[in-house]
């Protein structure tokens, strides 16, 4: 990509996800060979790769990977979707006499005060991670160099040199956040996590040339010799940055996960709602955050589980695309799904409520629906669960969002953005790719850590292809299916709650 965020060359490339019961990993060794595989089909043009002046990347966050004193993985990474350290976290929030929601109030002060936000009691986050490795994995505790999240892996694979972000480090949950100029590490904070502090690594911004390539890189895939590395982002704050950089102006992300972001210039948290402004890949700048745990993942699962299994039959080049046959079947079915509403909630949820036991359903199912319905139920269920967090969101920022900014690979969809629209009542902005945002916001940061851009250049390099108003005549009808939402919410927590209840209480996990 270009520094003015015009796309020169696209290249894609799978890692397997490995999933058994609350356990979520991938192999760091997939995620540098996809990377090796991906850049060496964009440089197999010469012209390209000569023109190629830095690397900077954008991964997925709420990573662990425990690498030893050589770099080497120690195991498969533990993702943003494993909860296995859901006790071993609660046993570092709770106090002994009284409990604020499930934390002892002097610890929930701090790490408020200090953070903006306090670790997951999902144990999705990386503080839950490192607390499930030390109580249960001693061994590979001790093993371990430094805990890195993905980010921070790829830019030693790069470079050679252990750092993180504040942004790749922030869910760790022992940084003191409260100048986003000068993010530390708080040593009362690793002393309630138990968190060895030479474990982690060094704190450099988002924009630093955190040095050249190594050589053996450069080798394999042709680079330049004087190619540099720029630190970058997790994927939520280079979404950020590449959708919509200026103060309060909101984006939401519609990708296997779901997230509403917008920078701010002051660290606030909504403790009630799980929304925070976080530290983040813009300097003097936090990003206010809300984050869902499952968008495009429904219709995955919709179309790898139960209506297609064309993979078992069809080579790669013969594939459909399967997304674009969903879009065109869920047309067909008039706006509220005649009456079908769907919680999206496969894995759990995080915003307005973290609550690990949710699970997805389909409410009001008769022998009179069809897979349209289904479909469609599934999309405005998604839109449902995204009006779910945008409230506390506005309130959080203290206006009206207004247009909001869709990017993701959810938001390609034309249908799905004027469903969000109508169903949230707010404009849905369509990037120009809006599949590459977060590719965009890496290559604005490179820009920014070389000196070709300035962070005032990037407004004006923001293009979108449409905006998609919300349609009156829907509003009633939508409202009263929100209001229906939350008080399936209401009614069926519990429920879920027994139902779930052996998957994160009293055992402890490992995944085959």
């Amino acid at each position: 990509m270009s520094f003015d965020g015009t796309v020169a060359a696209w290249a894609f490339e799978p890692v397997e996800l490995h999933i058994d019961g609350v356990c979520a990993e991938q192999d760091p060794h997939d995620w540098w060979q996809a990377f090796i595989d991906a850049a060496s089909a964009v440089c197999s043009d010469a012209t390209m790769r000569s023109r190629i002046v830095a690397v900077c990347c954008s991964t997925q966050a709420e990573c662990t990977v425990c690498v030893d004193r050589e770099g080497d993985p120690i195991g498969r990474a533990m993702l943003w979707l494993d909860m296995r350290g859901a006790q071993a976290i609660a046993r570092r929030l709770r106090g002994r006499w009284f409990n604020v929601m499930g934390h002892a109030p002097t610890k929930l002060f701090r790490w408020l005060r200090l953070t903006g936000g306090v670790p997951a009691q999902s144990g999705k986050d990386n503080a839950g991670h490192i607390a499930y490795i030390r109580d249960h994995e001693p061994q590979r505790y001790e093993r371990t160099y430094k805990f890195l999240n993905a980010l921070d892996y790829m830019n030693l694979r790069l470079t050679g040199r252990y750092c993180a972000t504040p942004d790749s480090m922030l869910t760790t949950w022992v940084t003191d956040n409260r100048d986003p100029h000068r993010i530390r590490y708080d040593d009362s904070l690793l002393a309630m996590l138990g968190i060895d502090s030479d474990k982690l690594p060094e704190i450099v911004p988002s924009t630093e040339v955190i040095g050249p390539v190594l050589s053996d890189v450069v080798a394999t895939l042709g680079l330049p010799h004087d190619t540099v590395v720029v630190a970058g982002a997790v994927d939520t704050s280079a979404v950020a940055v590449g959708a919509a950089v200026s103060d309060f102006e909101s984006h939401l992300y519609l990708g296997t996960s779901s997230w509403m972001g917008a920078h701010v210039p002051f660290k606030r948290t909504d403790v009630r709602n799980k929304l925070a402004s976080v530290p983040c890949a813009v300097p003097g700048r936090y990003l206010a955050i809300a984050l869902q745990s499952s968008a495009g993942v429904n219709l995955s699962f919709l179309r790898d589980r139960i209506l297609f299994h064309s993979d078992e039959f069809l080579s790669d080049e013969e594939q459909p695309d399967v997304y674009e046959i969903l879009n065109i079947i869920a047309a067909r079915v008039p706006p509220g799904a005649n009456g079908l509403i769907y919680m999206p909630w496969l894995f759990g949820e995080r915003t307005p409520v973290e609550d690990s036991k949710l699970r997805a359903g389909l409410i009001n199912l008769s022998l009179g629906h069809s897979r349209e319905d289904i479909i469609r139920a599934f999309m405005e269920g998604v839109a449902l669960n995204s009006r779910w967090m945008m409230e506390p969101f506005g309130r959080l920022l203290g206006r009206d969002l207004g247009a909001v900014t869709a990017v993701g690979g959810g938001a390609q969809s034309d249908l799905w953005c004027q469903i969000i629209a109508d169903v949230c009542g707010q404009p849905m902005r369509q990037m120009e790719n809006p599949i590459q945002a977060n590719t965009q916001g890496a290559a604005f940061l490179a820009a920014i850590g070389t000196g070709a851009l300035t962070l005032s250049d990037l407004p004006g390099l923001q293009r979108h292809r449409h905006v998609y108003e919300p349609d009156p005549r829907l509003r009633a009808m939508y409202d009263e299916k929100f209001e229906i939402f939350k008080e399936l919410y209401r009614q069926l927590s519990p429920i879920y709650n027994r139902l779930n209840q052996s998957e994160t209480n009293g055992a402890v996990y490992a995944c085959s």
